[in-house]
C-alpha cells in the first residue's frame, strides 16, 4: 500500500540496504575492513568517526564523519532526494548516513567549527527529528 504525503513536502527518502556490508558490521567484522571492501556505505564510515571520537581522535572523527556524510548524500540523490524531505531514521538502511551526520556536527563542535556543526544539527532536525533524538543521548 503506498502512502500519501498530507503535509504537502517532498516523500520520505529511504536509502537501499547494502546486505553484505551491513551483515559483515554486524558480524563484528572489522569497520576498517567494511568501509575498505564497501566504501560507499555510510554506517561503516559512521561506525569508524564513532569509535576515534571516543577516543579522543577529534580529526580523525571528522575525516571518517564527512566521507560517511558525503557518501550518504551521494546514495541520497540516487534515491532520488532533491535536498530537502524527511529521511526517517525508522527506515534502518538510513542510519548510517543519519550517525555520520551527526558525527561530523560532533566532531565540527569539537574544533570549533561551530557554523558547520549547526549546519549539521538543523539537517539532522530536518531530516528526521527521531534521530536527532536518539542521538542526542
Amino acid at each position: 500500500m503506498e502512502h500519501q504525503n498530507l503535509l504537502g513536502g517532498p516523500a520520505p527518502t529511504e536509502l537501499p540496504d547494502i546486505d553484505e556490508a551491513r551483515q559483515s558490521l554486524e558480524a563484528g567484522v572489522d569497520p576498517f575492513e567494511v568501509a575498505a571492501r564497501f566504501p560507499a556505505y555510510p554506517a561503516a564510515w559512521a561506525e569508524l568517526a564513532d569509535r576515534a571520537f571516543g577516543k579522543g581522535d577529534v580529526i580523525e572523527s571528522y575525516a571518517y564523519a564527512r566521507t560517511g556524510y558525503h557518501r550518504g548524500l551521494d546514495m541520497l540523490r540516487r534515491a532520488g532526494w532533491k535536498g530537502q524531505g524527511p529521511i526517517p531514521w525508522e527506515h534502518a538502511a538510513n542510519r548510517g548516513f543519519l550517525r555520520a551526520l551527526h558525527a561530523l556536527g560532533r566532531a565540527a563542535a569539537a574544533i570549533g567549527e561551530e557554523d558547520e556543526a549547526e549546519r549539521c544539527r538543523t539537517f539532522l532536525r530536518d531530516s528526521s527529528p527521531t534521530a536527532a533524538a536518539v542521538l542526542a543521548t
